[in-house]
């Protein structure tokens, strides 16, 4: 009796010790040190290209508003409409040509024929006559500046003072247009000319004598122009191949990861936080940069034109950071999450409930349904690509653009759901839940 209990136990101590021992085999190996390695590659690649995405921004909008002298003036020619900008450049051509008017002279130099009307348009105020003519030339100057005229000036300095603008920011350039004081100018004397002939035609005669006068209306002005310019230079030189880069950094950091699907969506919302962040940094430089203008410029006119000028830049933001959240987002759904698997469980039943609904109506698909079901794969792919495709071929998307080419591609893949549903009843796929979503983008 003793034998065999010590028997029976000792057989029941090795079948534990053998469980043991494969329960342990079982177990993942530790990790290599080269695993480690390849994953901290992989960790530094996308970091990198994360990095590399708000400078792939900014190159790509220095070379296409700073390098392109017809888009750069498609985007400062509203400013010519602008209330504030309007305001500015009256009070300033106004104040120049009031310094080159000699009130105490102006009766008296004026033609005997011209004295009864100017005394008319002055109204005879005496001591305010310098009130008056400011008054009188300050309303004729508002009408140029409201005028089709200044739109047409604003729009002919600017196509010239473009080479300004890219001496300004990249170092490069040259020209008639001066970069002075760290700031990009347009020069009003055509405005002034205007508003001497007005003047004139109106009884103001002693507007002649107002000799050619060059003043200037800043654009944009800084202290930190020659500090950044070497960077802006290579930003646009480095324009083309700097966010292809970024792209390859990102794909190789991916492809080097275990869980490359983690990774993908990851470095999705890398890219997109990497150029929210610039998104930010443009909102308090703007700030500082209207707090650091000299006074006597107009704030609201600075505003105006900082807001008009990087407007583009803004959109790039937002076109970026949109795309990385649907590229997560797409990345986060077709994997193997709970979840996700249920997001695509909804979107199977719910296709199909269209599908048994469209079954009880007596609508068919004829011999349409089986080609998509047999080449579904294939067909979601095309539609995948085309979207990608249109995306590249945009000239300048917008998060709106990339909202809408997504809110299609679902669509697109809807109605192949839809039409790969057999006409008795739901397709099999489904049954997994892996079986029907969009794949990765």
């Amino acid at each position: 009796m003793p034998d065999g209990t010590t028997g029976s136990g000792g057989s029941e101590l090795e079948q534990l010790r053998a469980r043991i021992a494969a329960l342990e085999a079982q177990k993942p190996a530790p990790r290599a040190p080269r695993h480690r390695l390849r994953s901290t590659l992989a960790a530094l690649l996308i970091v990198i290209g994360c990095l590399l995405a708000p400078l792939s921004v900014v190159a790509r909008w220095t070379h296409s508003e700073i390098g392109n002298t017809d888009r750069y003036v498609q985007t400062v020619a509203p400013l010519a409409s602008d209330e504030d900008v309007q305001a500015a450049v009256s009070a300033r051509v106004t104040n120049v040509v009031m310094e080159h008017i000699d009130l105490t002279k102006l009766l008296e130099e004026a033609a005997p024929a011209d004295r009864p009307r100017l005394e008319q348009l002055i109204g005879g105020l005496g001591g305010a006559l310098e009130n008056a003519v400011r008054s009188f030339v300050q309303a004729r100057t508002q009408d140029i500046v409201a005028s089709n005229a200044f739109k047409t000036i604003w729009t002919d300095a600017n196509r010239l003072i473009h080479t300004a603008v890219d001496k300004a920011l990249t170092g490069s350039g040259g020209g008639a247009i001066e970069l002075t004081d760290d700031a990009v100018q347009i020069d009003l004397a055509p405005v002034i000319d205007q508003v001497k002939q007005r003047l004139v035609g109106d009884g103001l005669t002693i507007a002649q004598k107002i000799p050619e006068i060059h003043t200037s209306f800043t654009v944009f002005q800084s202290e930190d122009i020659g500090k950044v310019k070497t960077g802006f230079r290579l930003l646009e030189l480095a324009a083309t191949w700097l966010p292809i880069v970024g792209i390859v950094f990102i794909a190789a950091g991916v492809l080097l990861c275990a869980h490359r699907r983690k990774a993908l969506v990851a470095a999705a919302l890398g890219v997109a936080f990497a150029t929210l962040l610039l998104g930010v940094a443009l909102a308090v430089f703007r700030v500082v940069y209207l707090d650091s203008l000299p006074q006597g410029v107009s704030q609201p006119a600075a505003e105006t034109v900082y807001d008009t000028l990087i407007r583009f830049l803004r959109t790039a933001v937002r076109n970026v950071v949109a795309l990385g959240v649907v590229v997560a987002l797409a990345a986060w759904l077709s994997g193997p999450g709970r979840y996700a698997g249920l997001a695509r469980g909804l979107w199977t039943s719910g296709i199909t409930a269209t599908r048994t609904t469209a079954n009880r109506a007596g609508l068919r698909t004829g011999p349409v349904g089986p080609w998509v079901r047999r080449y579904r794969t294939w067909i979601t792919w095309v539609l995948v690509a085309a979207a990608v495709l249109a995306y590249l071929l945009w000239s300048f998307p917008t998060g709106w653009v990339v909202l809408g080419l997504a809110l299609a591609l679902l669509f697109a893949l809807a109605i192949v759901e839809f039409l790969a549903q057999d006409d008795e009843g739901p397709a099999p796929e489904p049954a997994e839940p892996q079986g029907a979503h969009p794949p990765t983008v």
